[in-house]
Order: C-alpha cells, then sequence, then structure tokens
C-alpha cells in the first residue's frame, strides 16, 4: 500500500511517501517510509496508548525515541517493554530507524544518507500528519548516538517539542571511541582541520539556544565513560541561562540502565506538561 501525505505551508510543499503501513496490533503500528533524503526506506514503529485510537491521539503527548550505535528501530521494542511503557505513560512512542552508523547527522557526502534532512522534511511531518499529533505535547529523547541525535534536532528547530533529553549521550563528539573509526564515514577523516566534529556536536550549537526556558533532560550512568560528555554539555546550559536537569546516578553504558532511564525521563516529561 502506497500512501502519499502532503504537508502543505506557506512557503513550501513537501510530499512525504509512505510505502506500507501494517497494524502490529491495536496499539502498535509499522510505517515504511520511502525517503530521497536517506536513499533508502525508514522503518518506523509507533506506539499507541491501549485504549486509544486514531480519532483522540491529539489529546496524548508523544515521544520521539532513539536507539544508539549499532541498533535500529527494533532495539526499544526487542529490549524492553516499550508497549507497557506507552500505557504507563499513556505517550504515543515513535521508534525510527537510525541505521547503524548514521549518527542522525546529515553525510558529508551527499550521495549518501541525509539522515537529518530525512527526519526534518519527511519523518517528522509525516508523523505529526499522520496521527494528528500536539507539538506542544511532543518530546523527544534517545541513548547514546541518539542521545546526540535528539539534542541537535531539538536544536534544529525547538519549536517542534515541548522539551528534550538524552541518555548517556555522545553530546561531544570528540568524546566517542569511534570517531577515528566510525564517524569519519559520515563526517570525513577525524583531523584538526576537519571542524564538522566540533560544528556537529550538541555541545557545540548549544549556545544558540541561550535564554531558552524549555527544559533538557541529561542523564548518565556514573561509572560510563561519556558520564563526562554529560557534565561538560551541561556546564555549557548554565554558562547559557539555558534549562536543564541533570541526572547522574550508578549505571554503566547498558539497556538495564537505559530501561529505568527511559522511565525516568518519561515521569519528567510528565511533569513539564503539568
Amino acid at each position: 500500500m502506497t500512501l502519499i501525505v502532503q504537508n502543505r505551508s506557506i512557503q513550501t510543499i513537501a510530499t512525504i511517501i509512505i510505502l506500507l503501513t501494517c497494524r502490529l496490533s491495536d496499539a502498535q503500528e509499522k510505517i515504511i517510509f520511502e525517503s530521497k533524503h536517506l536513499k533508502c526506506n525508514d522503518t518506523v514503529l509507533v506506539f499507541t496508548p491501549s485504549g486509544s485510537n486514531r480519532a483522540n491521539l491529539s489529546r496524548y503527548p508523544a515521544l520521539f525515541l532513539l536507539h544508539g550505535w549499532s541498533g535500529n528501530y527494533k532495539d526499544w521494542s526487542t529490549k524492553t517493554k516499550i508497549q507497557e511503557v506507552s500505557d504507563k505513560w499513556g505517550f504515543v512512542i515513535i521508534t525510527p530507524d537510525g541505521f547503524y552508523n548514521s549518527w542522525y547527522l546529515n553525510n558529508v557526502n551527499n550521495e549518501k544518507m541525509q539522515w537529518r534532512d530525512f527526519f526534518n522534511n519527511e519523518l517528522y511531518p509525516g508523523i505529526m500528519s499522520r496521527f494528528g499529533l500536539d507539538s506542544d505535547k511532543t518530546f523527544i529523547t534517545g541513548l547514546s548516538m541518539g542521545g546526540h541525535g535528539a539534542i541537535n534536532i531539538f536544536i534544529d528547530d525547538t519549536t517542534r517539542f515541548r522539551a528534550a533529553g538524552s541518555m548517556s549521550g555522545v553530546l561531544n563528539l570528540h568524546d566517542t571511541r569511534l570517531k577515528e573509526t566510525q564517524l569519519p564515514e559520515v563526517l570525513g577523516p577525524y583531523v584538526p582541520e576537519n571542524t564538522l566534529y566540533s560544528k556537529s556536536s550538541a555541545i557545540g550549537r548549544i549556545s544558540s539556544l541561550k535564554g531558552m526556558k524549555k527544559m533538557l533532560v541529561i542523564s548518565c550512568g556514573a561509572q560510563d565513560l561519556l558520564v563526562k560528555s554529560s557534565r561538560d554539555f551541561v556546564e555549557e546550559c548554565e554558562k547559557y541561562n539555558i534549562a536543564n536537569t541533570l541526572i547522574i546516578r550508578p549505571g554503566a553504558h547498558s539497556w538495564p540502565y537505559w530501561i529505568e532511564e527511559l522511565d525516568l525521563h518519561l515521569y519528567l516529561f510528565t511533569r513539564i506538561l503539568k
């Protein structure tokens, strides 16, 4: 089945092509986007609270939930009881495919994956339109590579979200052990003259939100090697008077930690709504 959704604004007309929609259950749906920006398809799982229906989804808050490096769109549903999480907190949860090594960035090579353009022009407007979601009740967070992606996407356009979060996020790309092995496939060689590593990092872009009152929820396990990235990022938030919550508690770079942390982020997002 092919569904074409047109999202019209005064200045632009964007066409989003959805190749397939499949109801996995009354509360779960699989959507496959055909993307000109990715040069391939992107599969998205959407979980809606049990008892909700398409006609009243605008009443519910929504969460774009991003996976980490080497993962895919199934990570949150196979490693957690994500439907139970949706039911517990009453959130529509959207889990797109960030692929193995996209870093939720536009590849330096225009002929390769432009993930951020896909999100901005196809995924976000397509999901918001299809499910009738309210941007004032929409949040974004993710783990590790996905934490980097969530904060960066939020910085791109804060009007699309109520708040954003990061769990064990690579908020400074210079901090990851993958900067010389995997990231060069996206940003080019990791050499001093390549400024993309700094310009693409959330910590390098946060000054553009100076004085922002929308909340950033930044959490990391105390035993995680990336804890420095979270601490340094929040220091920058403080410098520019940006609202933030920093949570450092026992935990490693692992699924047991992220499962608990997702609950904590949703608790805080719920409090923000109230």
